[in-house]
């Protein structure tokens, strides 16, 4: 069934999408003046939404880019004080885009020394809810167990090209590799040694999140539609097969778009999105059948249905969007149950 009023949660890009799947946040970087990020505040505007143009920028796109004070990854701080990480950071701990400083000799961390190393994140994620109500769940990545013994192949453009980035996660103090190393195992898994075993088994825990490796993810300017496509239809079809498909609900979305144009309105809400409609396929014994879904919905719409399906308390995130999208004249987020149908009981 398909979904054709789906929207990224974020503006974007891919680092704060995956970020807002799991917690409707943005991840916060405290007092970002004073560190070593110091220098990646972004200029912005009294309107402080729009980008400061440099003196230099030429006055129309017609005669050459835009050109601006400072572009980078965190935001300017807000009335609390805090600043925010809206474009892309590297996780604390490995696999990560940043090496481990030179006196870490585990080699478990990354450098944070280094501007684009964000501090470990602390808020509640969607793990922290279910946790809490004693609700199993786990993410599979591809290529995890690869490149946690073989950082090179991070984005190198080669096979499996593994995007630290699309790790949500691993930005998370309570998956530190140090403190939490057990709990890290138990709940960040290898795609390609565990997926399809706990699925062919019937042992997926209640909430299962998966991410392609970097060559199977569809990702504009490094992987193709084909192998992305021929990669999901095997993933759907080992589902289908396993033993626990007669209770399952699968979401097939995407982090963004591509960039690429697209006519539909992008509903106003708060300062972090939605961005732009993307892509959005729900399989399962209860998809309403010959249906095409209309329902508004967004990227935590995945952690909506969760907070729905198992009565946990809503993450601050979503009452945010959901309050800032009615100001705004429009309805709250879905859940997909309208997606769904049951048998009367």
């Amino acid at each position: 069934m398909l979904a054709d009023n789906f929207f990224m949660g974020t503006f974007g890009g891919s680092f704060l999408n995956h970020q807002y799947l799991v917690c409707a946040c943005a991840p916060t970087y405290p007092n970002a003046d004073k560190s070593v990020a110091s220098g990646s505040i972004s200029a912005v505007n009294a309107d402080g939404k729009s980008l400061t143009l440099a003196a230099t920028s030429p006055a129309s796109i017609l005669t050459g880019k835009a050109q601006y004070v400072n572009d980078s990854t965190l935001t300017p701080k807000d009335s609390t004080g805090m600043y925010y990480a809206v474009n892309t950071m590297q996780p604390a701990f490995q696999p990560s885009g940043n090496t481990p400083a030179a006196t870490d000799t585990a080699g478990l961390l990354a450098d944070p020394g280094k501007a684009t190393t964000l501090p470990a994140q602390t808020q509640d994620t969607i793990a922290t809810l279910l946790d809490q109500k004693g609700v199993s769940w786990a993410w599979y990545a591809g290529a995890w167990k690869t490149v946690t013994g073989d950082r090179t192949k991070i984005y190198n453009n080669t096979v499996p090209n593994f995007q630290a980035h699309h790790q949500p996660f691993n930005y998370y103090a309570a998956f530190s590799p140090v403190d939490h190393a057990d709990y890290r195992a138990a709940h960040l898994k290898d795609f390609d040694s565990q997926f399809f075993a706990d699925a062919d088994a019937g042992k997926l825990p209640a909430v299962a999140f998966y991410k392609p490796q970097g060559n199977l993810n569809q990702h504009a300017g490094y992987a193709n539609v084909s192998d992305g496509d021929a990669h999901i239809a095997d993933v759907i079809k080992h589902l289908q097969a396993s033993p626990q498909y007669k209770n399952m609900l699968i979401v097939v979305t995407y982090d963004e778009n591509g960039g690429f144009y697209d006519h539909a309105p992008v509903p106003v809400a708060d300062r972090w999105g939605p961005g732009t409609r993307i892509p959005a396929i729900i399989v399962s014994p209860f998809a309403k059948r010959g249906f095409v879904d209309h329902t508004q919905y967004d990227t935590a719409s995945v952690l909506r249905f969760i907070t729905h399906r198992f009565a946990l308390p809503t993450l601050p995130g979503l009452k945010l969007r959901d309050t800032s999208l009615i100001v705004n004249g429009k309805p709250a987020m879905g859940d997909l149950t309208n997606a769904l149908t049951f048998p009367a009981q």
